[in-house]
């Protein structure tokens, strides 16, 4: 169940608390190592401060520590230091391989509740954070980020024309196999007006120019075409109830963190007008971050366990639907058209 961001009484002072709250923990930036560029915000250049130190990442076990920084302008937040995009796309290769695991328990487990009735149900409880469930009429789609295919099964049985996007060969490979076309070259190389629709589910916080990429997509829809996007939200209550066990800071993946406002900024920027934004907070990126806070090391995946911090999760639900209309749900849902 998602809620409409509105600008209500209760969300106004949640943001207070939250600006007072942080600025007892501001740094100033730099602290230690850095790289050129890293000093300034990637939206407006302005200088940055640090939020959160120390971070490390808690799904996948890449090894270091990083920082969350907010631009003292803007108010934009980022990851510190940024990796290249050489880095990232080693890091992709090596730690993103999803589609590497058929065959294992948590594989099966994890199709089987796909097509279930059950996660139908989920879907209307958390969010339709993937956009799963709309309908296609044959338009065609692209896909950014697609992994190793799993959404555009989704798209494809929704009668969507679904195509991919994906910088990690392994898993575009396996996206292959599942007989769909997948681009692995950047999106400059592919042809203007060529779609109706374009996703970027969990994606658009993974890239080093928002902006760019943005213009990018927009080029590529038709006249009367949308963007679909969703990303965590940075002014979730979940990411001070777990600090930097949270697990959508997720670095060094996670470039950006967006709020709805920096978010609707560089959708405008790109030239697209938002048609709506709506706050949800999946059951299962609570239960994330509840495992993240007892293990201190990523240990691989348990569907047993995610399943049974699930269903505590669920527990909450009144909770976390009351974080969704104040506008600090766990997850921006954003629809646009271009301008």
């Amino acid at each position: 169940m998602t809620t409409t961001l509105e600008k209500t009484a209760l969300q106004q002072e949640g943001e207070k608390a939250v600006r007072s709250h942080e600025g007892r923990r501001v740094r100033p930036w730099p602290r230690r190592e850095w790289r050129p560029g890293d000093a300034c915000c990637a939206l407006c250049a302005g200088p940055a401060e640090v939020l959160v130190d120390g971070v490390q990442d808690t799904r996948l076990g890449v090894p270091g520590q990083w920082d969350i920084v907010r631009c003292r302008d803007c108010g934009f937040e980022q990851t510190s230091p940024r990796a290249s995009e050489a880095e990232l796309t080693g890091l992709y290769e090596t730690y993103y391989n999803h589609g590497g695991e058929p065959g294992t328990r948590y594989a099966t487990l994890r199709e089987r509740f796909f097509q279930s009735p059950l996660y139908r149900l989920m879907l209307w409880l958390d969010g339709d954070i993937s956009f799963h469930t709309e309908r296609g009429g044959g338009r065609r789609l692209l896909d950014i980020g697609c992994n190793e295919g799993r959404n555009l099964e989704f798209y494809r049985r929704a009668g969507f024309a679904a195509e991919g996007q994906e910088i990690n060969s392994v898993a575009a490979q396996t996206a292959r196999g599942r007989r769909f076309v997948v681009h692995t070259q950047p999106l400059a190389q592919l042809p203007p007006s060529a779609y109706d629709r374009i996703v970027m589910s969990q994606v658009l916080e993974h890239v080093l120019d928002p902006v760019d990429t943005l213009r990018e997509c927009r080029r590529l829809l038709a006249p009367d075409g949308e963007i679909w996007i969703s990303v965590p939200n940075a002014r979730s209550w979940q990411r001070h109830v777990f600090g930097r066990r949270w697990i959508n800071w997720h670095v060094p993946f996670h470039v950006s963190h967006f709020a709805a406002d920096s978010l609707a900024d560089v959708l405008q920027q790109a030239g697209f007008s938002v048609i709506g934004i709506k706050n949800a907070s999946p059951a299962a990126w609570m239960a994330q971050s509840i495992i993240a806070s007892i293990r201190r090391k990523p240990r691989g995946r348990s569907a047993l366990l995610l399943g049974g911090f699930m269903l505590a999760a669920y527990g909450l639900l009144p909770l976390l639907w009351l974080g969704n209309g104040a506008g600090r749900g766990d997850c921006l849902i954003v629809k646009a058209r271009r301008s």
